[in-house]
């Protein structure tokens, strides 16, 4: 089979054409849905992807974590459906409460763009299961409002149950505490991050390598773990 991928574009989304090619170099098929609607077109998987949606001057992703098709997407969530938020869409599914904690104006009050290390601190969700525990990848950050914040007590019991899917290596962007780059929830469907794995897919786009210029494709991994996990279930 071919794994269905769901791209959900709302007013804003910058990043939604990079995520829908991204699935398809993946080997999956990419399938366009619109925020107003109530219908997921029968897909396998989903993503939320980044950019710039409406009412972020309130907050970033505040507004439409209220979307009509939200409602759909929690559904899936709940039902196991894998399901990655990148950048506004990881704010996005904090706001709708598929992810805790909260994501807030850089500390240093600058949008911020660079690439970044990450190390891989979860490597059994359905989008991180190409990676290796521990494992260091480079990928593209761009945000202005991406500094994770959670209380204590909170970030303790992320910690203690492997919540934390990625972690800032070097130094921290954007003054998430913890150096938190990415969660998961209990269940490893769902997954969200700050740092963009759709532009670092294709040879010669990428972020650079210590191999060489434009080479990082350690995004691509997000999206051929998620493509093989829906075919893994419905074999």
């Amino acid at each position: 089979m071919t794994a269905r991928v769901g791209v959900i574009t709302f007013p804003g989304s910058l990043d939604d054409i990079d995520a829908r090619r991204a699935i398809e170099i993946a080997g999956g098929e990419a399938v366009a849905l619109w925020h107003g609607s109530h219908d997921l077109d029968g897909v396998d998987a989903l993503v939320l992807p980044g950019g710039f949606s409406y009412g972020d001057y309130l907050r970033a992703g505040a507004i439409a974590a209220h979307a009509p098709i939200m409602a759909e997407v929690k559904d899936a969530a709940t039902a196991g459906m894998p399901i990655l938020g990148i950048c506004n869409g990881f704010q996005m599914l904090v706001e709708a409460h598929l992810l805790p904690g909260g994501l807030i104006r850089n500390a240093h009050q600058q949008f911020i763009r660079r690439d970044q290390r990450l190390r891989v601190e979860n490597a059994a969700t359905a989008w991180t299961s190409g990676f290796e525990a521990e494992q260091e990848i480079i990928i593209p950050l761009k945000n202005a409002d991406g500094g994770f914040t959670a209380s204590q007590d909170e970030l303790d019991r992320l910690e203690g149950e492997g919540l934390v899917a990625f972690r800032y290596l070097g130094a921290n962007p954007n003054g998430s505490l913890r150096d938190i780059a990415g969660l998961t929830n209990a269940g490893g469907n769902v997954v969200g991050l700050m740092p963009h794995p759709e532009h670092a897919v294709e040879p010669g786009f990428g972020p650079n390598t210590p191999a060489a210029m434009r080479s990082g494709v350690d995004g691509l991994t997000f999206f051929t773990s998620a493509v093989a996990a829906v075919v893994q279930q419905a074999a």
